[in-house]
């Protein structure tokens, strides 16, 4: 019994084996996944967002608008605030509870974020930073609520989970309803520089000023919506804010002799400001071509010897914002121009201490009225009445119509190339979230790559026209090679949640800035794309867009089928490399060669079905003959040339090719990414051919696809990719005759 046993086993595991050989070989042959449609990937289209990617008859989004007063406490660098919020429920269903974001939480000595970062001990360490990090206490961060009380001043239920807070409703809140509750909240303000964050202050140890960069600063709404109901996820860190668009009234009261400025329209200008200080305002709102010094250097360094205990109040207005950010300092130099696009104008603003300077004087606001200019052009005229750029020490990050940025010079008002540029950089690509995502209102906490990737796509194009020799990092296929070429085992595809990235630049930012920029210069066309992307932005200002409405977009608005793209790009974590595996020459004779004699369907020399026969022979087979290898002429042939004699006219045979060579070019796909075959033919006498295959040219055999090229010319080299225009991560095998690469050590 053993034995019989032990043959069915070994039978059933040939019969198995046989299975999976055959698998095997039929997806070495054909992988229909590669053009599958996207049906098993994304959202089924609803009333609420349609499969063209717009949109539908019944898309809602809710509304939080709030009444904040906070104030500073610069000397123990605290806030302090109260808040009022109508919230209006434009679902269809009725809430039962609301949710709020407490970002400031995770700087808590509670907090679980450090708990799930890696954590290993260091060989060797700074004492100060074995002091702060084995023997100091850490911040005390976090937000303390003092209450939350309804419109009549009752206390209402409230429970806080980490960084989210939940207020229990006494009734449901229907359909078109409203509910105005009161929130009473302080928070130790970080100092960014020790304890990280997206937000704190930075301190001037030789005047002794700080300079603020507040946000997240209070509870903050967080969505509901018809993809997930609330986006209550946890702010581990990464992943960044999903916001709910409001209108905002806040008063914010700082040291009188601080320079502020804030999302939002400024009020009461005439309060805050000095005399001449409203003079050259006026004038910079006249000034479209270059920026007018509102707050001088002088006057900021006259304010950082005062400290006055006396206190301004700041008023801001901002409407159909998504959140609010603020910057305040003693040491803040103030200058602004007009910036116009198309039928709106708006104020490009920068505040920077005089540790900025030269380089922020003469760069910043600049780079800030181009970025509007440039981004505008692709998408719709900005909305907004100012883009301001404050200069924050190792920061960068983006609030509507405020962002902060890194890049100073050295003491002595130095600096190289790669800060002058690393500056230009962060401050477009802040300035350009104020349309993705603070205008395109996408989920970062979900999906960082939709505004930081769409972000960083629209940074190299604007680049590119401020400076033709900007050093862009990302946008460029060839920039991105060495991320995609990587060891799989590192990466993840672009749909990854925010949270579970690990090479976020690469992933979040690179890798679909690249993306972006291949669709636009080698598979889409300018053209196509361009309306494709500004349909998309248009579609989905004000609102809340997912991938999915992205992805129909793009496709609806051009008629380029691109779930290939997408699936591959970003579902997957495959890599581009297409090769050139063999060319083979051929030459026609008017006899058939030994593969044609053998051939299971024989061709006769005159076939009633398909008349008279030209044979191609290759060279260096059996059957080449010396005498074929010359140049190919027509009228050497003779059922050839009875052919043409017979089906054209003399004026119809001027017009006919009358190629000489004859290649077969073999290119075989060790990639797993399907992408455009591109290659320049190089001819022996020095001119170029370009020829462009598109991707769906392995739509029926995922290894390897053949083309025959017949030229007048002779070929002296075939190169693919000539560009670098589609990531090809191996260039060895990219050009025929083959190569040879120096080594690292040639």
């Amino acid at each position: 019994m053993k034995k019989i046993a032990t043959f069915f086993l070994m039978l059933f595991m040939s019969i198995l084996q046989a299975q999976e050989t055959s698998k095997t070989s039929n997806s070495d042959y054909r992988n229909p996944d590669k053009f599958k449609q996207m049906y098993d990937l994304l959202a089924t289209p609803t009333m609420y967002r349609t499969a063209a990617g717009a949109p539908g008859p019944e898309y809602y989004q809710q509304q939080a608008d709030y009444k904040i007063d906070v104030e500073l406490d610069d000397k123990n660098q605290k806030l302090y605030g109260t808040e009022t919020i109508t919230y209006t429920n434009n679902a269809k269903e009725s809430l039962d509870y609301l949710w709020l974001q407490l970002d400031q939480n995770e700087k808590a000595r509670n907090s679980n974020s450090p708990l799930v970062e890696s954590n290993k001990t260091d060989s060797s360490i700074s004492v100060k930073d074995f002091s702060r990090k084995y023997l100091e206490e850490d911040f005390d961060g976090g937000f303390r609520i003092d209450y939350v009380k309804d419109v009549n001043g009752k206390p209402m239920q409230y429970t806080i989970n980490q960084t989210m807070m939940r207020i229990e409703l006494p009734m449901f809140l229907k359909h078109g309803e409203k509910i105005t509750f009161s929130i009473k909240w302080w928070y130790n303000i970080n100092n960014y520089l020790l304890d990280g964050g997206r937000s704190g202050y930075e301190h001037f140890d030789k005047d002794g000023n700080n300079l603020y960069v507040l946000a997240q600063f209070y509870p903050r709404m967080a969505v509901y919506n018809d993809v997930e109901g609330w986006q209550n996820m946890q702010f581990w860190g990464s992943g960044e804010f999903a916001l709910t668009f409001g209108n905002f009234e806040v008063n914010i009261t700082v040291p009188a002799d601080h320079i502020l400025e804030a999302t939002g329209t400024l009020l009461n200008r005439s309060e805050v400001f000095t005399r001449e200080q409203l003079k050259r305002y006026a004038e910079a709102e006249k000034s479209f071509d270059n920026p007018v010094v509102v707050v001088t250097q002088a006057e900021a360094e006259a304010r950082e010897k005062g400290f006055s205990t006396a206190k301004k109040t700041w008023k801001f207005k901002a409407e159909n914002v998504r959140d609010f950010g603020i910057s305040t300092s003693r040491k803040f130099i103030y200058d602004a121009m007009a910036v116009k696009t198309g039928n709106t104008t708006a104020m490009a603003i920068s505040l920077y201490p005089k540790e900025g300077n030269p380089l922020w004087e003469q760069y910043s606001t600049r780079i800030v009225a181009h970025t509007l200019k440039s981004y505008s052009s692709y998408t719709f005229d900005y909305p907004y009445p100012k883009a301001i750029s404050i200069n924050a020490r190792d920061q960068g990050m983006e609030y509507p119509m405020i962002c902060w940025n890194y890049g100073r010079p050295d003491e002595n008002g130095k600096y190289t190339d790669q800060t002058k540029y690393g500056m230009l950089g962060v401050i477009c690509h802040e300035i350009g979230h104020n349309y993705f995502p603070m205008i395109i209102n996408s989920d970062e906490r979900q999906w960082t790559w939709m505004d930081e990737g769409l972000n960083s796509f629209m940074e190299f194009l604007a680049e590119k026209t401020f400076d033709a020799n900007f050093p862009v990092r990302r946008g460029p296929a060839k920039n991105i090679v060495p991320y995609m070429s990587g060891d799989q085992k590192g990466l993840e595809p672009i749909m990854t949640n925010s949270e579970s990235i690990r090479q976020f630049g690469n992933n979040a930012y690179g890798k679909p800035a690249t993306a972006l920029n291949i669709l636009r210069e080698t598979i889409m066309g300018h053209e196509l794309f361009d309306y494709a992307f500004k349909t998309y932005a248009n579609r989905w200002k004000f609102k809340h867009p997912t991938p999915e409405d992205f992805f129909r977009t793009m496709e609806d608005a051009s008629a380029v089928d691109l779930d290939w793209f997408w699936r591959g790009w970003f579902y997957t974590t495959d890599y581009n490399d297409i090769g050139i595996k063999e060319v083979k020459k051929y030459f026609v004779s008017s006899e058939p060669s030994t593969e044609a004699k053998n051939s299971t369907k024989p061709k006769r020399r005159r076939d009633t079905t398909i008349g008279p026969v030209v044979y191609m022979i290759a060279e260096g087979t059996e059957d080449f003959k010396p005498e074929l290898n010359k140049p190919f002429k027509s009228s050497d042939y003779q059922a050839l040339n009875e052919y043409i004699n017979q089906h054209f006219t003399a004026e119809e045979k001027l017009t006919l090719n009358e190629p000489k060579y004859f290649y077969q070019v073999t290119f075989d796909k060790p990639g797993g990414l399907v992408m455009p075959i591109i290659i320049e033919i190089i001819f022996e006498d020095g001119t170029t051919e370009n020829h462009y295959f598109p991707a769906q040219i392995w739509r029926v055999n995922d290894k390897e696809v053949s083309r025959t090229f017949a030229t007048k010319k002779a070929i002296k080299k075939i190169v693919l990719d000539p560009k670098e225009e589609t990531a090809d991560i191996e260039t060895a095998n990219n050009s025929w005759p083959k190569t040879v690469e120096k080594s690292k050590f040639d």
